[in-house]
């Protein structure tokens, strides 16, 4: 049986597709982030911190936190997006200290 779920604004297929981890999103791919903006990768690195061009109310570059990357546009469809055990230690820290 096929399970259908929801971001803000976005359905993937589980089961359709494979999960991918932010330190294999590549430079130029498609994201959607929790809040529902969307953005494009700008760098190749790896850890807590990418470089996005995000399309919010106003469109800027600057850095997110990976444990902010909810799904990646890759072959067509949306992948949902894992986070390692560092990224949600540090999502766990930001709502620690600044709420959630």
């Amino acid at each position: 049986m096929l399970k259908i779920y929801w971001t803000t604004s976005t359905m993937w297929a589980r089961g359709t597709t494979t999960n991918m981890k932010t330190n294999d999103i590549k430079k130029g791919t498609r994201i959607q982030l929790f809040n529902g903006w969307y953005g494009t990768m700008m760098d190749n690195a790896r850890g807590n911190i990418r470089i996005v061009d995000v399309e919010g109310i106003y469109r800027e570059v600057g850095s997110v936190y990976s444990h902010d990357i909810a799904a990646a546009f890759v072959g067509g469809s949306m992948v949902p997006v894992v986070h390692t055990p560092a990224q949600l230690k540090c999502r766990a820290m930001n709502t620690a200290l600044f709420g959630g």
